[in-house]
């Protein structure tokens, strides 16, 4: 695996994390907040970048329980998560109410479970890099850094783009955290 194979992996990696960063900008609909909008990036970075060398160490003894079972995990989180915020839109949009307060869309709880959601699948591209033990810290570290930064562009673009949608950016993000999680579930059987 060359370096422009790791990019290719760290760039697809990180399109979970761009559509997740986008979905919570949408949400946000006011100015960004860059302590939140920086610690999102930070857990996205992090649990992008470190399941795939978790999963090389894994993958050596649980290969079989990780392929079995990653999938799952990664739809049932993303769907509770997009499912939630689908809920909250709903009620929003019934109740004709204006959008919580901004920091409220926010809680490191939050950020955590969505940073193990849209990096489930990044565990099992630790595998990849069993033969090749030798440039798993430079993946990781260009996983890591994708991964933050398009989350951090992905946020931004939300938050501009959530200032002028009249639409309820929650259910667009709900359906964004369900897609992805489905498409998780579907690529596992292809």
């Amino acid at each position: 695996m060359d370096i422009v194979s790791i990019i290719l992996l760290a760039v697809g990696l990180g399109m979970d994390c761009f559509a997740v960063s986008l979905a919570k900008g949408l949400a946000t609909r006011q100015t960004p907040q860059w302590g939140w909008a920086c610690l999102m990036a930070l857990f996205f970075g992090l649990f992008q970048g470190g399941m795939p060398f978790v999963g090389y160490f894994a993958g050596i003894s649980f290969t079989a329980f990780f392929t079995r079972w990653s999938h799952w995990i990664a739809l049932l989180l993303l769907s509770v998560i997009g499912g939630k915020m689908l809920l909250e839109g709903w009620q929003n949009r019934i109740h004709q109410e204006k959008h919580k307060e901004q920091n409220k869309t926010f809680s490191v709880g939050l950020l955590l479970l969505l940073a193990v959601a849209t990096s489930i699948d990044a565990l099992a591209t630790g595998l990849l890099f069993i033969p090749l033990p030798e440039i798993l810290w430079l993946a990781v570290g260009i996983i890591a850094l994708f991964s933050f930064v398009m989350s951090l562009i992905g946020y931004l673009l939300g938050c501009k783009f959530g200032k002028r949608v009249k639409v309820n950016a929650d259910i667009i993000g709900g359906l964004i955290l369900i897609a992805i999680g489905l498409k998780i579930f579907i690529e596992h059987y292809l």
